[in-house]
């Protein structure tokens, strides 16, 4: 089925909802860096492989062009998130509300970070989209494990250069920077391919359940297009 073939999908908009409701708690939750073992990563990579496993399904399920849309909506999003938490920031507190400094503290760098997860987020998803719609049209829809892994080997590569480089240049030293960005490859890489199983069978009830399967033959690949 070509991408231009339009039928009634009817977990599309759940799958959408959930891929944005993991982008922005990833956003808020980024901030802080935590260590597992000898690695340095962000609270955030507790959800956020999971949009990846979600883009990889919208992807080979419904097509680039219909996974271009929500990638969008995760981006408005998560610029909606941003600019509300800095217009409640900037807000007088009430008198008898002593939690100003801690709010602005707590919550006062997820402008940044939301900032650094848009680029990193948009520049990684269609990334990870797009190598994933190529490579199903190359291999002819045969071995999904090597269009999720390889499209997450290059998606989250772009992510997590961009989003850690933004967030933490000039706040964090030189060698942690590195640290994190290597750290946090690692683990989303490891994260998608244990999570290869349940993208093989996420993918293959709702091929059955939709009754489609979306070839990107004919499908424009310019992120900015919306249909």
């Amino acid at each position: 089925m070509n991408a231009s073939d339009h039928s009634t999908a009817k977990y599309y908009d759940l799958i959408g909802m959930a891929f944005v409701a993991v982008v922005l708690v990833s956003t808020v939750t980024a901030q802080k860096l935590f260590a597992l073992g000898p690695f340095t990563l962000t609270a955030g990579i507790l959800v956020f492989p999971i949009s990846y496993i979600f883009g990889d399904v919208l992807t080979e399920v419904y097509g680039y062009a219909r996974s271009r849309r929500i990638v969008w909506m995760g981006f408005a999003a998560n610029l909606l998130l941003s600019l509300t938490i800095a217009a409640a920031i900037a807000l007088p507190p009430a008198n008898g509300w002593p939690f100003q400094k801690e709010f602005a503290d707590v919550l006062g760098t997820v402008p940044r970070m939301a900032a650094a997860s848009l680029i990193g987020y948009l520049a990684g998803e269609f990334t990870n989209s797009y190598v994933l719609a190529k490579l199903k049209l190359w291999s002819r829809g045969r071995h999904l494990w090597v269009r999720t892994i390889g499209s997450t080997l290059a998606g989250e590569g772009v992510d997590t250069i961009l989003f850690v480089s933004i967030a933490f240049v000039g706040v964090l030293p030189a060698s942690v920077i590195v640290s994190t960005i290597v750290s946090g490859y690692i683990i989303k890489v490891a994260y998608e391919v244990l999570a290869t199983p349940i993208t093989y069978w996420v993918v293959g009830r709702l091929k059955r359940a939709e009754g489609i399967d979306v070839y990107d033959w004919h499908t424009n690949f310019n992120p900015f297009r919306l249909s």
